[in-house]
Order: structure tokens, then C-alpha cells, then sequence
């Protein structure tokens, strides 16, 4: 995705925010930004500016700021800069087909079997807290679709690195052995 793409998205951002949400944008960015540098701010913009200046967003960064717009109740902003990611991530290199295969084998196995233990498993996979949460706001009652939304958003992640003996390893760290041998098992040998 391209920066003007990116810097649109912000300025739309910027746009929907009232005065307070940007004051309490201000505010949770307090650490980042002196009290000086947040008195001279006075709208959505300037404030992306500054945080991309002190490298705190960009186009592959966009974490701090989801999160703050989550923390001041625009969840409904923080999954457009989420998808926004997203979709700069899909132009990654996959993974070569053989590997393709087994993610899918696996990712069917790990649907079925894994359950509530979604959240621990994106944690243990390096998933966001923010992407988690948006993740259950798009799935609130199955959890066999969340799963699939979780396992999507980590594949995305890693690009061409992602293995399926990452799942397993990620599986067992959570103590979820029986499912870690289910995945296993129904891989083809070698």
C-alpha cells in the first residue's frame, strides 16, 4: 500500500474525531510527546505527524494508535487502520505450496479442536491485544469462525515465515497437546 493510501486513511481518521477524542488522544500519547509538543496540537493530523515523525506509526505500525482509538471508544476506527494492515500484508510472499497445504490441513484441525483457548493461542502466536479484540467483536459467538479469523490474521502476519510447526510448537506451549498431536497427526509424512 502506498504512503498517500496510508495518509489518507489518517486524514479520514482525523476528520471523525471530535474535539475530546482528540484530547484524549493527546492524552494517552502523553508519554510519547511533551507537554510543550501536545499544547501545539490541534487536530487529528498534526498529531499523526508527530507520531509518525517519532516513529510510532506508520503504515507497517499501526498498533499504538489502534490501540489508543480502541482505549477512547472508536473501535470502529482502530478496524479500518487495522484492515488497512492487513491488506499491506497480503502482498507478502506466501509460503511455498507444500507448507500452503499443511497450514491448511492444520488450520482445519485447529478450528475444530481448539475452543475458548482462542485468546491464549493468538497471545502465544504474537497476535496484538487489539487484534485479538477486534477479532472477538467480529465473531462474538462462534468459535470455530474466530479461530479461523485468528489463524488468518496470524498467517498474514508472518508472510512467507509462516510454518505449521509454529502452530504446533505455539499448541503445546499452551498446553493444548492433544490438538498439537491432532495437527500432527494428520499431516502427510515426509
Amino acid at each position: 500500500m502506498s504512503s498517500l493510501q496510508f495518509n489518507s486513511l489518517l486524514l479520514d481518521i482525523s476528520n471523525q474525531l471530535t474535539e475530546k477524542q482528540l484530547e484524549d488522544l493527546k492524552f494517552l500519547c502523553g508519554d510519547m510527546l511533551g507537554k510543550r509538543e501536545l499544547e501545539k496540537i490541534s487536530s487529528g493530523v498534526r498529531l499523526f505527524q508527530v507520531l509518525t515523525e517519532r516513529m510510532k506509526l506508520g503504515a507497517d505500525n499501526t498498533d499504538c494508535l489502534s490501540r489508543f482509538l480502541t482505549q477512547i471508544q472508536r473501535q470502529d476506527l482502530a478496524e479500518r487502520l487495522e484492515s488497512f494492515e492487513s491488506q499491506a500484508d497480503l502482498s507478502d510472499v506466501l509460503p511455498d505450496k507444500e507448507e500452503r497445504d499443511k497450514l491448511g490441513i492444520a488450520t482445519e484441525v485447529i478450528v475444530e479442536n481448539l475452543g475458548k483457548n482462542w485468546r491464549k493461542m493468538g497471545r502465544r502466536l504474537g497476535l496484538t491485544e487489539v487484534k485479538i479484540d477486534s477479532i472477538s467483536k467480529r465473531h462474538p459467538t462462534d468459535l470455530e469462525e474466530t479461530t479461523r479469523e485468528l489463524l488468518k490474521e496470524w498467517r498474514r502476519s508472518q508472510g512467507a515465515q509462516a510454518r505449521t510447526q509454529e502452530l504446533i510448537q505455539a499448541l503445546r506451549a499452551c498446553m493444548l497437546n492433544r490438538t498439537a498431536d491432532l495437527v500432527e497427526d494428520s499431516l502427510p509424512s515426509c
